[in-house]
């Protein structure tokens, strides 16, 4: 999977996290369903971008654009909800002709094992094929991906008419149409007409958006290798590349503003907050962002830096040492004499029970408590493989297949949040009333 647009599900509330994997899950489904199994390879974040607006422009319940799905590995092998419809097939339409031509490029520049004779015949092959499908399947949406193809086969002549002093802009113009294009198709399945002309400026922007931030990535990588790159091509800085980007940024939201929609919260998180973040990813944070997340971080929004905490050590009058504040939602439940579910402590009556504050209930180890018995070597590698078959060690909490000990997924233990910062200040103007902090784990308010 590929694409600009990686929302962080810190960043999510639990409503719009489950709805972007829906999103997700609905795009790769459909392009199995229409294209076969190879064409899930062309799974991106971007594409499903399509299948969010003509949902969030639609009247109809939401029952009616979800479907229950079957058991996903990348789900751990669980069900789930998924979107379907005809915004999932546009969007798999867009991205399967999209990866084609992406797929086309490489071939052409001969890049990695592209550039093998065999390897370029089976892409050559696999393009043409997705070419066909593709449109057949976007026919019955009313799209022509025509439009797609006749501007990605335009991109090659203007790469090579490119000169020093030339304007960046006149290269991305080719993605700027195909992604207006799509935007802009989006209104007509929804019954929007009015919202045509909005969406395809917000693709438009979009298009030259995700080009600049490819350019600007990959600009060193392509400077060792010899290939072309337009922001070196026609001599533009990295400076102005930055400008571009993110006056494309609030060209978008300002586009936003003006499409009506029936739900605008996860449209407005994609297109409006994680635009900027792509930006951020490449060019780096203003310093306004820097100097608000210093202040969160420091847990004030103050020139003080916070008081540290004093750190919980044990005593002879309690071995659970000296209790927390005094909680805003009132004590707890204590547990009578005789019930304490607890191992006590040596030296403690263990008739005594533990002091409020000691957390207790579902999910929380006892003091002292004895450990799972750990598996033995034959039966922790069957438990491996088992859960190793199903994604469980990827993608879900699970209990250590040897120790038994509690442990996240790989995924979520490498999870972006350990190196981005979800946390930072929101202080965009177009976001006031929405719940797009609501539920993560950020502490600021919209």
């Amino acid at each position: 999977m590929f694409g600009i647009i990686r929302p962080c599900r810190h960043r999510l509330s639990e409503r719009l996290q489950a709805s972007w994997m829906a999103h997700l899950c609905g795009l790769c489904l459909a392009l199995r369903d229409d294209h076969g199994q190879l064409a899930r390879t062309a799974t991106n974040y971007d594409g499903l971008i399509i299948s969010v607006l003509v949902e969030a422009q639609a009247a109809r319940e939401d029952s009616s654009w979800r479907r229950t799905a079957g058991p996903c590995p990348l789900r751990g092998m669980r069900t789930a909800s998924v979107a379907k419809g005809e915004g999932a097939r546009l969007a798999a339409a867009v991205s399967l002709t999209l990866a084609s031509v992406k797929i086309r490029d490489h071939v052409e520049d001969g890049d990695g094992v592209f550039a093998r004779r065999p390897v370029a015949a089976g892409a050559r092959a696999v393009t043409r094929r997705w070419d066909r499908r593709s449109a057949g399947s976007a026919s019955v949406v009313g799209f022509d991906t025509g439009v797609l193809l006749e501007a990605a086969s335009r991109q090659g002549e203007l790469e090579r008419s490119m000169r020093p002093g030339d304007s960046v802009l006149l290269v991305t113009e080719p993605t700027e149409t195909a992604t207006a294009a799509a935007f802009e198709h989006t209104a007509v399945i929804a019954g929007r007409p009015g919202n045509a002309a909005p969406l395809a400026e917000a693709g438009r922007l979009f298009g030259r958006l995700a080009h600049l931030l490819d350019a600007a990535e990959d600009q060193a990588e392509d400077a060792a290798s010899g290939a072309w790159n337009p922001l070196t091509a026609t001599g533009t800085d990295r400076a102005e590349a930055e400008r571009l980007c993110r006056d494309a940024v609030h060209g978008i939201r300002l586009a936003l503003g003006e499409v009506e929609l029936t739900d605008r919260q996860l449209v407005h998180v994609l297109l409006a907050h994680e635009t900027e973040r792509a930006v951020e990813r490449v060019f780096g944070r203003p310093a306004h962002g820097a100097a608000c997340r210093t202040h969160k971080h420091e847990g004030t929004h103050g020139d003080a830096p916070a008081s540290p905490v004093a750190p919980v050590t044990p005593t002879a009058a309690s071995p659970y040492g000296p209790p927390p504040p005094p909680s805003p939602y009132g004590p707890p439940n204590p547990v009578p004499p005789g019930q304490n579910p607890y191992r006590t402590p040596p030296g403690q009556d263990p008739n005594q029970a533990p002091p409020p504050w000691v957390p207790m209930g579902p999910g929380f180890t006892p003091p002292g408590g004895q450990k799972p018995p750990p598996r033995n070597l034959l039966a922790g590698c069957a438990m491996w493989a088992l859960m190793a078959c199903t994604c469980q060690l990827l993608c879900c909490e699970h209990n250590d297949p040897f120790t038994r000990e509690p442990r996240k997924g790989f995924c979520e233990r490498h999870d972006c949040c350990d190196a981005c910062d979800c946390c930072q200040c929101c202080d965009c103007d177009c976001c006031q009333g929405c719940d797009c902090c609501d539920g993560c784990c950020c502490d600021c308010s919209c």
